[in-house]
């Protein structure tokens, strides 16, 4: 299971990022309200773990803006708030289950893995088709009119960000945050180095899905034409 962990207690989130990578979950994880929607909503996840409370765009924001753009991925929500009228509020708002801090980590393992056993939602969702191009984004691999091609993590990450918001400008921040998480520091031009793959890469499979440079703001998916 591949998990998105939004917490922004430090301190809780060095703690827990192990023992999910140890329970054999892959981790990823946000520090905001915000980056961490961007992730959710760009990324074929199996489970969230949200904090209810969180800088920027609280957890109940967070969860009512995901459901609200069609984001089914099971969401677990953290909170200091036990009180009933609390967990009634943060279910309501989307949540697929609730669990009071402090606990045991062992129970949070368990609900994770409960809820994984649910229907599969994301074999859909990792694949992802535009114009005359599909995306693996499970497997990492790219189709078009001339084959297919295998895609870095790093590639697929950034690919799989532009397809979701196809037709629409996807700002560098939002792309920085999809491929190298909320926390990472990364050299500005190593994402116009990858968008230079990913343009390689539609070349490869033959696609005329073309990536649009808006100067300073980001970067569009179209399809037809050559990209600047």
């Amino acid at each position: 299971m591949r998990i998105l962990l939004i917490e922004d207690d430090e301190a809780l989130r060095a703690v827990l990022v192990p023992v999910l990578e140890k329970a054999g979950f892959g981790c990823d994880s946000a520090v905001d309200g915000a980056s961490g929607l961007a992730l959710l909503l760009q990324n074929p996840y199996d489970a969230a773990v949200v904090d209810r409370m969180l800088p920027a765009l609280s957890g109940l924001e967070l969860v009512r803006a995901a459901r609200g753009k069609g984001c089914t991925v099971p969401v677990l929500m953290l909170t200091a708030l036990g009180r009933v009228e609390d967990r009634v509020e943060g279910l309501g708002a989307g949540a697929d289950d609730y669990l009071v801090k402090p606990f045991d980590n062992r129970e949070l393992i368990a609900r994770l893995q409960a809820l994984g056993r649910r229907p599969a939602h994301t074999l859909e969702s990792a694949l992802l088709r535009f114009g005359d191009v599909s995306l693996d984004a499970a497997a990492l691999t790219l189709t078009g009119p001339a084959g297919t091609a295998r895609l870095s993590k790093n590639e697929n990450a950034l690919l799989e960000a532009l397809l979701r918001r196809a037709g629409q400008l996807v700002s560098r921040e939002v792309l920085f945050c999809a491929v190298w998480g909320a926390e990472d520091f990364v050299e500005e031009g190593n994402l116009d180095s990858y968008i230079h793959f990913v343009r390689r890469r539609l070349r490869t499979v033959g696609s005329r899905a073309a990536i649009r440079t808006v100067r300073g703001m980001g970067y569009c998916l179209e399809t037809g034409g050559d990209a600047p």
